[in-house]
């Protein structure tokens, strides 16, 4: 759908609001001695924490004041209907297994959305006080070190590029071997990024992100910052990838190609 420079602005302010909620949440229970965490799944481990929690809660109070008539999609209170057409999408804490380990790679996702995709998205990373903003067209981060454009590294092959993931068997045996394709043909491969890397995609840090098993929560806001920064996200088979899934997000057309091409060949599944 097509929303007005006023209503992008309007957006793009709301957005920041509901960061700026869960920031303090989110810092008042990192590093805390004693941070219980519940587990989600019963064949494996997927913590969740009064973290999360709250900071989901805090971002939904904002909306209802704000937007009340937006539909709203979270990760730890599920689906919310609305009328006007647009959807918020928050992971309060993508990268929960790190942030009960103490590292600053999770962050918060916020992303709004219409039925095609990601309109506008943040990544924000509360600890290092990092915000990366993408989408309406802007392509930015906000640190430490101040204000500067989002911009994806240019193309070079494979043999010179760097890859991230979280977990090293990236899903399962078959997604992993084919992420190992991938990564086999790489300069150097990373572990343990959760959504920070991303943002470090987007920064033009690095050239390709590639994972499985994700939700929309996971990677919606992802997108919109990355295509903001001139970089691509697809899932697998080089179709949208904003409902989840097999994600391959790359910083420019080439390596995009040249990586898609190796998991296509690579992946039986």
């Amino acid at each position: 759908m097509t929303v007005s420079l006023s209503t992008q602005t309007e957006l793009i302010r709301v957005a920041h609001a509901l960061a700026d909620a869960a920031r303090p949440v989110t810092l008042a229970y990192f590093r805390a001695s004693g941070l219980a965490a519940d587990n989600k799944d019963g064949d494996g481990f997927d913590p969740v924490t009064i973290a999360d929690r709250d900071a989901e809660k805090a971002m939904r109070e904002v909306l209802a004041k704000e937007r009340p008539d937006d539909a709203i999609l979270g990760e730890e209170f599920g689906h919310q209907s609305g009328t006007s057409g647009l959807t918020w999408v928050l992971d309060p804490i993508d990268g929960t297994r790190g942030y009960i380990s103490g590292t600053p790679t999770w962050g918060v996702l916020i992303s709004v959305a219409d039925a095609d995709g990601p309109m506008f998205g943040l990544i924000d990373q509360p600890y290092i006080g990092e915000r990366f903003a993408g989408g309406f067209g802007v392509a930015e981060v906000h640190g430490p070190t101040g204000q500067s454009d989002l911009q994806c590294r240019a193309p070079r092959a494979l043999s010179q590029a760097t890859i991230l993931t979280t977990f090293p068997e990236v899903g399962t045996v078959a997604e992993g071997a084919a992420f190992h394709a991938v990564a086999g043909r790489a300069q150097l491969t990373r572990y343990g990024m959760d959504c920070y890397a991303y943002a470090l995609l987007a920064a033009g840090q690095v050239d390709l992100v590639i994972e499985a098993g994700l939700n929309a929560y996971d990677i919606q806001a992802p997108i919109a910052v990355i295509e903001a920064a001139g970089g691509i996200v697809t899932d697998w088979t080089g179709t949208p990838a904003h409902h989840g899934g097999r994600v391959i997000a790359a910083a420019n057309a080439q390596i995009h190609a040249e990586a898609l091409a190796i998991l296509k060949d690579s992946f039986d599944g």
